[in-house]
C-alpha cells in the first residue's frame, strides 16, 4: 500500500521483540504507525496485549481503525474477517519490523516478503 499525497493511514504491525512476529494468533505485541502524506508521522507505538489472542487482536485493529495489518502467518479465518472488514493484510512476512514498516511505507512490501537479516540484527 503505498501512500499518496494528503492520505494518512494507520499500520499494524505484529511483533515479536524487534521482528514480525511467526503468527498472528500468538502475538502478544504490536507496533502502530501512522503515516500521512507518505512520511511516518511520529515513532511508532508498540503497545504490549494481556495475552495473545486472535480474536482480542481483531477487536484491537477495528477499535484503532487500522487499515494495514502486516504479519506472519495468519489463519484463513481471521484473513477473512480482516478483509471483509476493507482492512489490507500483508501476510507471511518475515523481518524486523523497522524495515518492514519502511518498505510497507514506499509501496514495496508484499505478502511473503523474507527481508534479508544482517548480523547485526541478529540480537534475539
Amino acid at each position: 500500500m503505498k501512500t499518496s499525497a494528503k492520505e494518512r493511514i494507520k499500520i499494524l504491525i505484529t511483533a515479536q521483540g524487534d521482528f514480525v512476529a511467526q503468527r498472528f494468533d500468538l502475538a502478544a505485541e504490536v507496533v502502530i504507525a501512522i503515516v500521512e502524506n507518505g512520511q511516518l508521522k511520529s515513532g511508532p507505538r508498540a503497545i504490549i496485549m494481556d495475552r495473545p489472542s486472535a480474536e482480542d487482536l481483531c477487536n484491537m485493529i477495528m477499535e484503532e481503525n487500522i487499515d494495514l495489518v502486516i504479519c506472519g502467518g495468519i489463519e484463513d479465518r481471521h484473513y477473512q474477517f480482516l478483509t471483509w472488514k476493507k482492512i489490507q493484510v500483508i501476510d507471511f512476512v518475515i523481518g524486523d519490523y523497522e524495515s518492514v514498516l519502511k518498505k510497507a511505507i514506499s509501496g514495496e512490501l508484499r505478502p511473503g516478503e523474507l527481508l534479508v537479516l544482517t548480523r547485526g540484527d541478529l540480537s534475539l
